[in-house]
């Protein structure tokens, strides 16, 4: 059989496309091959061969490679003289042939099948062998070594030219894999643990190969014969470089197990589903929001203000403990409220001016002015924030739409969800718990698709919404009203007004509606007749979303127009920075009530006292507008309450811990099971348009607007609290020439209209290019999986096409053969009628 690479370069249509090395001819200085020695074992070795090969020399790994395509090739016309007997004898005894059953397929087409990529991908191991080798003869063509200019540059043939079809044996499956060993040790740790990662072998043979190729006979062997001492210090080196490793490794697993939701999620996910999960997410991506904007605040605001902190004017207040609830007494004068913040220059001390103007910088000097640094620095970490929720927005748009289609995808849950990685038991348990729940959720989905709702049913389940609407809408104006009548009475009311524990009251009132109203909602949603648990969450989300709205509505109005108004000659943003903060920690005291007593108590009175197995669900639609309200208070008074961010993260921290005890303890998984692929991004469009966007607006009005107090605070001798940039503007003009262009800056970037609608309209342009490029890999995904399915039919069709074949040249040898006997008949039976 002609070993003869055939044309120029193959190709094959397997994975990685497979190249042999070139067939170059070979020296008689370079004695026998291991093939050669094995055939004639009296030829006296030669000593130039008795080393092992290098693996810089090609013209030796190439002949390997040609020892192992003769033996495949060997194999292949032993199994082809088989074949040819057994269709030999099975022609030579016609008569005795029966018809296959139908269904089987013929010798030759058996054979076909046989060396189609499909079957012979992951059988060989030579080809395994040469597809790495061809990579590292790449890796090392681009490192500094000469060239090797004395090989002959032919075509390197594809292995699927010799037709590798056998498995092979025990012995040439150890020299295959010894020679790859060989290979493996010529590459250095990071290159040899790349190829290891890409191989399409198990685990247990990855392992084996690392633990083989890091043996002394291949890296240290050049070392060796340069002396003891070159060995030793790369023993030593590569000894701290493993120690390093795993270290590393050790220290981020460390910081992984103290993140609170690295085993939790799994837990969560697996017992309740995607839908519950989707909760716990939102609330891991609130905390970074906060951990990146109370990053910037301490940094530029905080910071510097500790650095040098001001004189008070009297005696420092004596606290009592309920400031922990009110936010006012002895925390008025500390760096968590905007009235603790100077007006003047940090680092250059000066007397305060009688007309309460700032320091004079001096000439050429930058000074650190603290008004400009507390209005960009809030302005800067709402840049930053709005930039890194779109850009979350858009990949978890991405990431829920990417798909095209969900056909197959249950086999593909049911065949390729379980990761083989995986050796203890509780995570096994976790990932069973994982797939349970995910082919529940993908089931129930599929039947919510295959039961239509007639027309009348329709009707009725329009007219049932339309109602609950309608109940729902007058009762979040109710709230609103209530809450704007309660305001005024605590404003008119001037002698509640000295009361510490009365500033708690409308706090509660607010507290108390939002924790009342929404289970209003949810009996009325019991009554309504909804097609799919998803349907349910989505308007359960809308009608507590207008109740929240409109509450911070009225508050923002009763904030910044009725207090603004009255406390005049007083710090009213202390004020509002201290209401805001009396939010915060009423929603988080309301929040451990209502899981006490809605869920622990529940839970505890029926299964003593009605004898019942149930337990309440977890509200997903609540909970998460709790979120979202929150991170809305926060952000409206971060301009007030710079540590407000630091007391949201605390109150997150605290309710990931108790939502979670409570959910394993007192709730269980939704009666219907759902699939929840869209809720992250849903949730993250709510917090960006109507929270982000709403607290954004309050905030540009109170920095535009609104006029400073003139007795606390960075701004209290401005107008308003831009003007503080256009005053550092003139200082910074006379200041000097070297800083000339911040002044153009100011002008162009800042004070320019037209640059702020840019922004807004390149963010915008992002969010359309992001949907529309999804939209265009789901366009690609349904051609591409509509071109496999044609081509398997493709192929589908060739085989009958090829089995047909071969059977209708069965029938037609069958009939010669039986039209042949026919003829020898007649002269038997004359012979019979004679002996008669």
């Amino acid at each position: 059989m002609s070993l003869r690479p055939r044309g120029t370069r193959g190709k094959c249509s397997g994975a990685g496309g497979w190249n042999v090395p070139p067939l170059t001819e070979r020296s008689p200085e370079q004695g026998p091959l291991e093939g050669e020695r094995r055939l004639y074992p009296d030829r006296p070795p030669n000593p130039l061969s008795s080393q092992e090969p290098s693996p810089y020399d090609e013209s030796e790994v190439h002949h390997s490679f040609h020892q192992l395509i003769q033996e495949q090739s060997q194999w292949v016309a032993q199994e082809g003289l088989e074949l040819q007997q057994r269709e030999q004898e099975a022609t030579g005894s016609g008569q005795q042939t029966l018809r296959r059953p139908e269904g089987t397929q013929s010798t030759a087409t058996l054979r076909i099948l046989a060396s189609m990529p499909s079957r012979t991908i992951g059988r060989s191991r030579g080809a395994i062998i040469s597809q790495y080798y061809s990579r590292t003869v790449q890796l090392r063509r681009r490192s500094s070594r000469p060239l090797l200019g004395n090989l002959v540059l032919s075509a390197r043939p594809s292995l699927r030219l010799y037709d590798l079809e056998l498995d092979p044996t025990a012995r040439e499956e150890e020299e295959k894999q010894s020679l790859l060993v060989k290979e493996l040790q010529s590459l250095a740790v990071a290159q040899r643990d790349h190829m290891l990662r890409g191989m399409p072998l198990s685990l247990a043979e990855k392992r084996s190969l690392r633990e083989k190729s890091r043996t002394p006979t291949g890296k240290w062997r050049g070392q060796r014969g340069g002396g003891g001492v070159f060995s030793c210090c790369g023993r030593l080196r590569y000894a701290c470089v493993l120690a390093l490793h795993s270290l590393g490794l050790a220290l981020l697993s460390g910081l992984q197990a103290l993140t609170p939701w690295r085993y939790a999620l799994k837990r969560i996910g697996g017992q309740f589903g995607s839908s519950v999960l989707s909760y716990f997410l939102f609330l891991k991506t609130l905390l970074a929001f906060n951990a990146l904007l109370l990053l910037l605040l301490v940094a530029f605001i905080m910071g510097p203000q500790v650095a040098f902190l001001p004189t008070l004017p009297g005696p420092a207040p004596v606290c009592t403990g309920l400031e922990l609830l009110t936010g006012a007494g002895c925390f008025t004068h500390t760096v968590m409220f905007y009235g603790h913040y100077s007006n003047a220059t940090l680092n250059q001390p000066c007397g305060s001016p009688l007309d309460g103007s700032q320091c004079t910088p001096r000439a050429g000097g930058l000074p650190y002015n603290m008004p400009l640094a507390y209005l960009y620095t809030v302005g800067a970490g709402f840049f930053i924030t709005c930039i890194t929720l779109v850009y979350s927005m858009a990949h978890s748009f991405g990431e829920s739409y990417r798909v095209g289609s969900t056909s197959g995808i249950h086999a593909i849950t049911v065949f390729c969800s379980w990761d083989y990685k995986v050796t203890q038991k509780r995570a096994s348990r976790l990932q069973q718990d994982n797939i349970r729940t995910r082919l529940k959720e993908l089931l129930a989905e599929w039947q919510l698709r295959q039961s239509p709702r007639s027309v009348c049913g329709r009707l009725r389940q329009a007219a049932a919404l339309g109602l609950a609407w309608l109940l729902c809408l007058g009762t979040a104006l109710g709230c609103a009203v209530a809450v704007h009548v309660f305001s005024e009475f605590l404003i008119q009311s001037p002698e509640a007004a000295g009361q510490e524990a009365a500033l708690l009251v409308l706090p509660l009132v607010v507290g108390l509606l939002n924790l009342g109203a929404p289970y209003l909602c949810r009996v009325l949603a019991a009554l309504e007749p909804h097609d799919s648990p998803v349907l349910e969450v989505y308007v359960a989300i809308c009608r507590n979303l207008i109740l929240k709205l409109a509450i911070l509505g009225t508050l923002c109005y009763h904030w910044l127009g009725r207090r603004v108004a009255v406390l005049q000659g007083q710090c009213w943003e202390d004020f509002v920075g201290q209401e805001l903060y009396r939010f915060l920690v009423m929603d988080f005291v309301l929040m451990l009530l209502d899981t006490l007593f809605g869920e622990l108590v529940w839970r505890i009175i029926s299964e003593k006292k009605l004898k019942r197995r149930r337990k309440p669900e977890f509200d997903i639609a609540r909970n998460v507008l709790e979120l979202i309200y929150g991170q809305t208070l926060t952000w409206l008074g971060v301009l007030f309450s710079p540590l407000l961010p630091a007391v949201q993260i605390i109150k997150l921290l605290l309710v990931f811990y108790v939502k979670k005890t409570s959910l394993l303890a007192n709730c269980q998984a939704p009666r219907q099971p759902w699939l929840a692929s869209h809720m992250s991004t849903v949730f993250l469009t709510l917090l960006c348009f109507p929270a982000f966007l709403g607290a954004a607006v309050f905030l540009c009005y109170a920095v535009w607007q609104v006029k400073p107090s003139s007795t606390c605070g960075p701004f209290r001798t401005l107008d308003s609290m831009y003007e503080a940039s256009r005053v550092w503007v003139r200082y910074l003009e006379a200041a000097g020439p070297r800083v000339s262009w911040l002044p153009w800056v100011h002008r162009y970037l800042v004070e320019n209209t037209f640059f702020v609608f840019l922004v807004s309209a390149l963010l915008l342009a992002v969010i359309y290019l992001n949907i529309q490029v999804v939209r265009g890999q789901r366009r690609v995904i349904c051609l591409l999986k509509e071109q496999i399915s044609n081509e398997g039919e493709d192929k589908i069709f060739l085989i009958n096409k090829l089995h047909s074949i071969y059977e209708r040249k069965e029938r037609e040898e069958r009939s010669r053969v039986g039209t042949t006997e026919e003829t020898a008949a007649p002269p038997a039976l004359l012979t019979e009628e004679r002996g008669d």
